[in-house]
This record gives structure tokens, C-alpha cells and sequence, in this order.
């Protein structure tokens, strides 16, 4: 299997994570690049650069007043007197529909949903470059490549079109997907994060020509919170264009593959003939979340079930946080898929 990485994705440094009110270091670190990196060479993939296609296929997804937000803020923030370090919002609208402000202050807080989104000096580049590791993957399953790995760091699935959240500035396996359909794919996104793809699901709820599906910790007690309900199907053109398939707290291997069945059904009925997959390892049972109980076996197994559709597959690096076994569950996926 092909993968894609660029090495200015080591530009982003997050420092700061606020949870339960106490300020912490992010999770979100550059040294998860090593560990992927290690994982995608364990599986024999050949590690090659992007190409550059340009802001437009960013373009398609998120607003062009949230992109240059998100390219101009840090520079912007460091004229405040006193300003932190990095850009972490401190203020709300209650709706996307209230003002936009001038202020920097203002503006991060309408497009930075949280404060785990923290933006540095070089953020925009490691985003940008996470976006076109993603296309180019993309171009590779677009080609004929029956599989490939984009190595993308930040990562993508809770960045809405025009906001920024839980880690993710672009939102990588969405811009894929859009690639893909431009090309005259019929595409499927597989989200398998503990997380819940709130910004993916976002960007297509009301669309029928991109299929959703998302397989997370049931938001009723953990992040996102306000998306993910199994009510959740989409409206407009899109209502039943969506799945999420929430599930408990400490859910092991064999109930997230009987889960991950039912959502490679709808897969198959939508008639997708690309699936993107938007590959968190946070699943698993020792990673610093503790959401799942996925073991490493168990994401051989998850790679194994996503290949016997068939289809031509583009794996997109979500979350999964530092451990030990972050790269062997990397390479369990993709040599699971690969074996199958």
C-alpha cells in the first residue's frame, strides 16, 4: 500500500488543552508522527510527499472568510498587548447567525468551537499540507490503487466549513471525499474515531451524493456532546444520508465489528464504489481517552471487514494519541485490510 506524509505537518506544536477546567498539555503532539510513521513502514507501505492542488479543493468544503481566518489569526494575535502564545478563544456566539466581529479575539471565538483547537505559528502550514496529503491519497485510489494511507496530522473530522474544533482545522476526509466525487466517484465516509465526526457530518447533513457514517462513544457522556445522537440523519436532500451508530463506554472488539457490519451495510445499499475512512486509533483500549476497549487484534479486524466490500479504500489519519501501541494498531488496520 501507498502512503502520503509531508514533513511541514511537524509544524503544528500545540501546547495547551483545557479539560475539566484545569489547563493541560495537549494530546495532540508532533511525536505522533513518529509512531504513525513507524506503523505505516511496518506495514510495508511506501512512504512518499503530496502534491500541491491548491487551495480550491479546500476551498469546495470550508468558506474562503474562515480560510483566511485561519491563515492570518496567528499573526494577528500577536499584536494584542499580552496576548498568549497561541490563539484559544475565550468568547462565543450563541449562533453561527450572531455578528462577525473584527477582532481577533471575536473571530476565533466564532470559529474555534472549543479550546482544543489551539492555533500556532504553524498551524495554517501543517493543516494545509494534512489537507493535500489527504488529496493526493486520494489521487492514488482515484487512479486505480486498490488502497492507500494519507498520514495526516492535524487531523480533520471535527472541522465544520467554518470552524475549527477538537484538534482539527481542515477537515481532511471530507475534502477527500468532495475530490473524489469531483472526479465522478460515488463516495462513502467510514468514520471508526471514538469520537464522534461532528464536522464531517456537518458539512454533508444536507446533501444525498456523500454517504456519512460514523461509529463513536455515545456523545450522551463523552466529546462531542451535542452531535452523534442515532437520531441524527440528515435533513433536506440528505435525510437518511447519515448513520451514527453511538455506542457505550468500554465497548470491546466484537461489539464495535457488529456495529462496524451494520454500517458497512449501509455502505453497500448507498451503492458507494470509494469508501474514505477516517481512521481513529483512539479506539483502542490504552489510549489516553479511554473511551473503547478496541484491542490491537481487534483493529486487524476492523481492516479485514472494511476490505471484504470490495471497494477501493482511503484510509485518513484521525485521532489516536500517544501510547506504545500506536503504530502497531496502524499496522494491524492496514495489514488487516491488506491481507483480507
Amino acid at each position: 500500500m501507498k502512503a502520503i506524509f509531508d514533513e511541514r505537518q511537524w509544524h503544528h506544536d500545540p501546547k495547551h488543552f483545557m479539560a475539566n477546567g484545569k489547563r493541560l498539555p495537549c494530546p495532540e503532539q508532533p511525536a505522533r508522527i513518529e509512531k504513525l510513521l513507524t506503523g505505516a513502514q511496518a506495514a510495508q507501505c511506501e512512504v512518499s510527499a503530496p502534491t500541491d492542488h491548491g487551495q480550491g479543493p479546500i476551498a469546495a468544503l470550508h468558506s474562503p472568510e474562515y480560510l483566511t481566518f485561519l491563515r492570518n489569526i496567528y499573526t494577528r494575535w500577536q499584536r494584542i498587548p499580552d496576548a498568549g502564545e497561541e490563539v484559544i478563544p475565550n468568547i462565543h456566539p450563541a449562533n453561527r447567525t450572531d455578528g462577525y466581529p473584527r477582532s481577533a479575539v471575536g473571530q476565533a471565538g466564532f470559529h474555534q468551537a472549543d479550546t482544543a483547537c489551539p492555533i500556532g505559528e504553524g498551524t495554517w502550514e501543517a493543516a494545509y499540507w494534512s489537507a493535500q496529503t489527504a488529496l493526493s491519497a486520494a489521487d492514488l485510489v482515484a487512479g486505480g490503487d486498490m488502497a492507500a494511507y494519507a498520514l495526516c496530522r492535524p487531523p480533520g473530522h471535527h472541522a465544520f466549513g467554518d470552524l475549527a474544533g477538537g484538534f482539527c482545522f481542515l477537515n481532511n476526509a471530507g475534502i477527500a471525499a468532495e475530490h473524489l466525487r469531483m472526479k465522478g466517484l460515488r463516495p462513502a465516509i467510514l468514520d471508526v474515531d471514538v469520537h464522534h465526526g461532528n464536522g464531517t457530518q456537518g458539512i454533508f447533513y444536507d446533501r444525498d451524493d456523500v454517504l456519512t457514517v460514523s461509529l463513536h462513544a455515545d456523545p450522551v457522556r463523552f466529546y462531542p456532546f451535542f452531535w452523534g445522537h442515532a437520531q441524527e440523519r440528515g435533513e433536506g436532500r440528505g435525510l437518511g444520508y447519515n448513520l451514527n451508530l453511538p455506542l457505550p463506554r468500554g465497548t470491546d472488539d466484537d461489539a464495535f465489528l457488529a456495529a462496524l457490519d451494520s454500517g458497512l451495510t449501509r455502505i453497500a445499499d448507498f451503492g458507494a464504489d470509494v469508501i474514505v475512512v477516517a481512521l481513529g486509533l483512539d479506539a483502542f483500549e490504552g489510549d489516553p481517552f479511554q473511551g473503547f476497549a478496541v484491542t490491537t487484534t481487534g483493529f486487524g479486524r476492523i481492516g479485514a471487514a472494511i476490505a471484504k466490500l470490495g471497494l477501493p479504500t482511503l484510509f485518513v489519519q484521525e485521532g489516536g494519541y500517544l501510547c506504545d501501541e500506536l503504530g502497531d494498531n496502524l499496522a494491524a488496520t492496514l495489514t488487516g485490510f491488506e491481507d483480507a
